[in-house]
């Protein structure tokens, strides 16, 4: 446990560092254009290849040690934010936000790369919360987890809308080289007690989405569990685009950062409560009913046009996405083979965030030239306004509505289905990880790089 609380603090800094930037990139893209479209596609964007590369770097954790595939992940990032900061400085604001231009869009990629790359770590702290924590304690340590992802988002809310309120673009990219320089050197710095690198007997070494979606398809109910994640990211893509645009429409930038950085308390809280009481015996059940809170919470926040409602709105989400986040993981961390877990966790992922960047890309222009002037119209108002009040906000108000109200019903329909309960039974049954912890006399550490194959638990 020593050693997994002192890997994710490094998580914690370098996650900080890397949605700092994305963050700020975010909010000056649309400060400086005042377009949704540009929103949406920086948000569609980023889902997209993260999608496209999970499975490369599920792979790659699973052929490598987890300190090795973080280092690399760490060293690539600063590449991209150096290269990135360089580029801030010698092409005019101007040029660089224009989307006609190559520079947008070479600019855009860079910093994409380096945020993309970094992502590999959230995979290796997956399978180290595997790897060093006892089968009982997994549950809270995935509290811990989400605890850390919220101090992270909180801290990098509130500078990224401060530094580029107050200091500009130019600065915050400064600011993420070093810090992730920072973080490099601290991950050298731990050492961490792991087993040989172990390969799934008959697994190819290769990226192979194919043998990926066999490995989810062969635990009863996971790949139902993966599928619905999936759509309930298809429509969460509808608040990574718009979500920015609807507040700072309604307040500075620098208040925005604060009131993300306030809300994001919600995070740690809820993984606070889950270190404390873990998740209940069925994870499974625990995530449905939290998304069912979730999406009936996030229908009444866009009802009127209103900062405190969507401060209290956002902070409750927050709080409910911490046990969202936390079950799946659990469920994952004991029902997958350690040998298999990143490519099944890269799978996931990939599958699951690639529904975000359709509904990302899509509503950005469904909104500005439909929804938007529609609710600013004379029949819009006349028809919705008794629902959705009165103001400027209240297109993309309606976008959130109709998103979380498919998703209620789909949840639902889920706590009723015959894969949720094949999944509870898969999870109360699997004992394939239950000694792993590296602390176990099992599980002894090696010198080498890479290890003979061994037997895959389940075949």
């Amino acid at each position: 446990m020593r050693t997994f609380q002192r890997v994710l603090v490094n998580t914690l800094l370098a996650n900080i560092t890397t949605q700092m930037v994305w963050f700020g990139f975010t909010f000056w893209a649309y400060l400086e254009s005042r377009s949704v479209l540009v929103t949406s596609i920086l948000g569609g964007s980023y889902m997209l290849f993260l999608a496209l590369t999970s499975v490369p770097f599920g792979t790659l954790i699973d052929r490598i040690r987890k300190k090795t595939a973080m280092m690399l992940a760490t060293a690539c990032t600063a590449v991209a934010f150096a290269i990135g900061s360089a580029l801030f400085f010698v092409i005019p604001s101007d040029v660089l936000l224009d989307l006609r231009r190559p520079f947008f869009w070479v600019f855009l990629t860079i910093l994409l790369l380096g945020a993309l790359v970094e992502s590999i770590r959230g995979l290796a702290l997956a399978t180290c919360v595997t790897m060093l924590v006892p089968a009982e304690l997994r549950p809270k340590a995935n509290g811990l987890v989400g605890m850390v992802q919220g101090i992270g988002f909180a801290l990098n809310s509130v500078v990224s809308g401060l530094a580029v309120g107050f200091l500009g673009m130019g600065p915050l990219l400064v600011a993420g080289v070093a810090f992730i320089v920072v973080s490099a050197l601290h991950l050298r710095s731990i050492e961490i007690n792991e087993p040989g690198v172990q390969h799934a007997e008959g697994v190819p070494a290769k990226v192979d989405f194919a043998e990926a979606f066999r490995m989810t398809r062969a635990v009863p109910g996971l790949l139902a569990l993966v599928l619905f994640s999936t759509f309930n990211n298809l429509l969460g893509g509808v608040y990574m685009a718009l979500l920015d645009p609807y507040g700072l429409e309604l307040m500075p930038v620098q208040a925005w950062g604060i009131l993300w950085g306030v809300c994001s308390i919600g995070f740690i809280l809820g993984g606070m409560i889950i270190s404390r009481t873990g998740l209940g015996v069925n994870p499974v059940r625990t995530l449905l009913l939290v998304n069912i809170a979730m999406w009936t919470v996030a229908a009444i926040l866009p009802i009127r046009e209103s900062i405190a409602l969507l401060a209290i709105g956002c902070f409750i989400y927050m709080g409910l996405v911490t046990f969202a986040e936390a079950s799946e993981q659990t469920v994952l961390q004991k029902v997958v083979p350690f040998v298999q877990q990143g490519r099944v966790f890269g799978f996931a992922m990939a599958i699951e965030l690639a529904a975000a960047p359709i509904s990302t890309l899509m509503i950005g222009p469904i909104a500005e030239f439909w929804l938007i002037p529609y609710m600013n119209s004379d029949a819009g108002r006349n028809q919705l306004g008794w629902l959705l009040g009165a103001g400027t906000t209240r297109g993309i108000a309606l976008a959130f509505l109709l998103a979380s109200l498919i998703g209620l019903i789909v949840t639902v329909l889920a706590l009723m289905s015959r894969p949720y309960s094949v999944l509870s039974a898969t999870y109360r049954d699997s004992l394939v990880n239950e000694s792993l912890a590296a602390d176990d006399p099992a599980v002894q550490p090696t010198d080498g790089e890479d290890e003979p194959p061994v037997s895959d638990p389940q075949e």
